[in-house]
């Protein structure tokens, strides 16, 4: 049966920044015209909620379960690192030709990522080849997959019309970190992110992270409160028709949340992490994951467990091997 057709009603988290504890409320987001301040007082508008035409949002209606992926065929996810703008660094050098390139001691995203995998229970293949992506049928080998600070314009338009068709038919997509930098003129690209885009950063600095939902698959067991490092991406639009899972309480930011191209900041509620259903599939993303060292296994990088945490689960349950956005 074919889920109704039009964008479903918002439903979001919210949380008060202005006491210690994160406290979790299912009420809807702030009105998207009006103005929020940043963590220095200065205004933004929120620039609207767009349309993408796609049924969207966190009810399981929107999913097509046409049954092209099986739990008895495990669990598998397709890495996706190409770039067609500034790399980051945990990146490595672009990869070669194929699927499963060799990796180099620089590849650490690639790396930590199988890594990840093998403790998590699914396999993850890696690929920067638009050729292993070309056709909707090579995507549906996996019941994900992870577009990784894969920016500008990643994909050309055989791999557009083969991610759109893998979503359609049930499969999942997970953005990591500049995955919200990619396909800017692609406007179904931007409502598989929740109808949100990057536009600046401040400073790499520490910040502390709120779980504003800890129901999630990719939430649970997280700490109310920890302490990260990253960009701390601005992002326009802002997310709607999401489940919101973590923010960054902008005041703990010690250069504040003002990015680089004069974005003041999302002020009250700065979200890091949500999900949503999206055209027939299961999309889980986030702002985090711009340093290496967000993948070490000791106290070296504050908050880099409950980063890898967040993310195994999110790609779990955008997987089905967990459920999906609650």
């Amino acid at each position: 049966m074919r889920p109704r057709s039009g964008t479903v009603a918002t439903t979001a988290l919210v949380t008060a920044l202005a006491v210690a504890a994160v406290m979790t409320t299912g009420i809807a987001l702030a009105d998207l015209g009006a103005a929020r301040a940043g963590s220095d007082g200065a205004k933004r508008q929120d620039l609207g909620n767009f349309d993408y035409g796609v049924c969207r949002g966190p009810d399981a209606g929107c999913y097509h379960d046409w049954g092209n992926f099986s739990p008895a065929n495990g669990f598998h996810a397709l890495l996706w690192t190409r770039t067609a703008g500034p790399r980051h660094a945990d990146l490595g050098p672009p990869l070669g030709p194929g699927l499963d390139p060799p990796l180099s001691a620089a590849n650490v995203v690639q790396s930590q990522m199988v890594r990840l995998g093998q403790q998590n229970g699914f396999t993850v293949d890696w690929t920067e080849d638009l050729a292993q992506v070309a056709t909707p049928a090579q995507l549906l080998k996996y019941n994900a997959v992870i577009f990784f600070s894969s920016n500008r314009a990643t994909l050309d338009d055989a791999g557009q019309t083969s991610l759109r068709q893998y979503v359609r038919a049930g499969g999942g997509f997970v953005g990591i970190h500049n995955a919200f930098g990619a396909e800017y003129n692609w406007p179904w690209y931007e409502g598989l992110l929740g109808n949100a885009n990057f536009y600046d950063h401040g400073p790499l600095q520490n910040g502390t992270v709120l779980t504003m939902d800890r129901r999630d698959a990719s939430t649970a067991g997280l700490p109310a409160r920890w302490t990260f490092t990253d960009e701390w991406y601005n992002l326009i639009p802002f997310p709607t028709d999401v489940r919101l899972l973590a923010a960054v309480d902008e005041r703990t930011l010690p250069s504040g949340a003002r990015g680089n191209l004069g974005d003041p900041g999302l002020g009250d509620l700065h979200p890091v992490a949500w999900c949503q259903y999206y055209d027939g599939g299961r999309s889980w993303v986030t702002t985090l994951g711009h340093d290496a060292g967000d993948f070490t296994g000791d106290a070296t990088f504050p908050g880099a467990s409950s980063f890898q945490k967040l993310i195994a689960g999110g790609i779990q349950s955008a997987m089905g091997m967990k459920p999906f956005c609650r």
